[in-house]
């Protein structure tokens, strides 16, 4: 499979390919251009030329080609969610669902591409004003492996909409879904130029998106770390940026919680995508009052997860992507162990058999009495580990939620009005869900406080993170 550069599939200018493995046998399912700076030059090159005439268009016609790349991806949703699957890891059911989310946005942005954004004001004394809303430019992208169809429409949706041009670059272990689905937008009717992608590593191709002085605005999703140093590369050409970076997310569960939901809401929150989701649940808080039933539950659904390769039917939750996570993951629970931290009440190593040799595969553990001071509640667990701790009211439940660094998300579990209230002002996070956790609809704001990152997608708001203003004095 070839970079996308200019409407054309590209080798890299190194002649180079590195190899995509699935995650569940170990296989090498695909290969993508090893591309490197002077790459993302002739992606810069060709969405500067490609600008003009795709920022001249009517918004309608810009429009139509998301509402028609979105019906063939629906068509081919089988054949998207399966190359998904290979390369990422997880369950065909989610992969599916994942390529389907990508229609879902791109619908979305066809939806609100009726006109240019702008206001009108009548100001006494200096006459009429109108501010108007232009595109940036020539925007990069930078995504991740865990949700790499998602992450892709959000970045790629609102900056098709607002009629800018783009260089994207997917994750070195998931490239292959990032280029099929560019490939159909530009079958769709996207003219040359207008989505570039160029694959190849962080350290060239996305260092040289954050640099290069030819694009406006970064759109980064990734970890914290990796987030500041895209700022500071991106920060002598004082580019616009989104940052959307690590999280930690608490669930407070109370007393008055209804409990089989709330563990389902466990279950969905915390081991979809084998918990490889920034706004996954990875800090669980149970009132003291109803711990033990809790435990009890989640426990028995916890153990019920079916593991194994993605492709294989009743699979409930595959292989961790990569082996770093891989090691992180098993690192840290065994560093718990070590150091006694809790109760290992489910899962905690991985998997026996035959058939899990070659993957990356970890068992869905639950971790009981985790105090509060532990690695596994001030990190960020990327993976299907879930401390628990009990509390005994919202005060400490309120506090220990945002003593955190990150601030992407937070769910509050309760029927009770006054604590909704409490819980949805006091905690500090981009998203508060209530009596459910890690759903994101388009329409929604996403982003987060804090070390979370900067600036939003999704929504309306997206389409201005795109565009600048400009105000025009009438005096007639």
């Amino acid at each position: 499979m070839k970079m996308l550069i200019n409407g054309e599939g590209r080798d890299a200018v190194s002649g180079r390919v590195f190899p995509v493995h699935n995650p569940a046998t170990g296989e090498v399912v695909g290969e993508a251009p090893l591309g490197g700076e002077d790459d993302v030059r002739a992606a810069v090159q060709a969405a500067g030329e490609a600008f003009g005439d795709w920022s001249a268009k009517n918004p309608r016609d810009r429009a139509k080609v998301l509402f028609f790349a979105a019906e063939e991806v629906r068509r081919r949703n089988t054949e998207l969610g399966t190359l998904l699957t290979a390369e990422q890891g997880k369950p065909i059911r989610e992969a599916v669902d994942e390529i389907n989310g990508f229609a879902n946005i791109l619908e979305y942005y066809y939806a609100l591409s009726a006109g240019e954004r702008g206001e009108y004001l009548d100001l006494r004394g200096y006459g009429h004003t109108i501010v108007r809303r232009r595109p940036l430019g020539i925007c990069g992208a930078i995504i991740p492996w865990n949700m790499p169809a998602i992450i892709m429409g959000w970045k790629v949706g609102a900056a098709l909409a607002a009629g800018n041009t783009i260089v994207l670059k997917p994750a070195t272990t998931a490239p292959l879904t990032c280029i099929r689905l560019a490939e159909i937008l530009e079958g769709a009717g996207l003219p040359p130029g207008v989505l570039n992608v160029v694959t190849g590593p962080g350290e060239t191709v996305g260092r040289e998106i954050a640099r290069n002085p030819g694009i406006r605005k970064v759109s980064f999703t990734g970890e914290a770390g990796t987030g500041r140093q895209v700022a500071l590369d991106a920060a002598p050409s004082l580019k616009r940026l989104t940052l959307e970076l690590g999280g930690s997310d608490p669930m407070i569960v109370c007393d008055d919680a209804d409990i089989p939901a709330a563990v389902e809401g466990v279950i969905r929150g915390r081991f979809y995508n084998c918990g490889q989701v920034c706004t996954a649940v990875k800090r669980l808080y149970v009132y003291d009052s109803i711990a033990d039933e809790f435990v009890r539950r989640l426990k028995s659904r916890v153990e019920a997860i079916v593991v194994g390769n993605g492709m294989d039917r009743g699979v409930g939750m595959g292989p961790l992507n990569n082996r770093a996570g891989f090691a992180r993951v098993t690192g840290l629970v065994d560093a718990a162990r070590e150091r006694d931290e809790g109760e290992i009440v489910a899962g905690g190593r991985t998997p026996e058999g035959e058939e899990y040799g070659r993957g990356l595969f970890f068992l869905p553990t639950l971790i009981a009495g985790v105090p509060h001071d532990s690695v596994l509640f001030s990190e960020e667990v990327f993976g299907p580990v879930l401390p628990m701790a009990t509390i005994s009211g919202l005060d400490e439940a309120l506090d220990l939620a945002n003593n955190s660094r990150y601030g992407l998300g937070a769910s509050v579990w309760t029927r009770n009005a006054e604590v909704i209230a409490r819980a949805t002002e006091e905690l500090e996070a981009g998203i508060v869900w209530v009596n459910q956790h890690l759903r994101i609809p388009p329409e929604v704001p996403f982003g987060g406080t804090k070390e979370s990152g900067i600036g939003r997608e999704n929504g309306s708001r997206a389409l201005l993170e795109y565009t600048e203003e400009k105000a025009v004095l009438i005096r007639l």
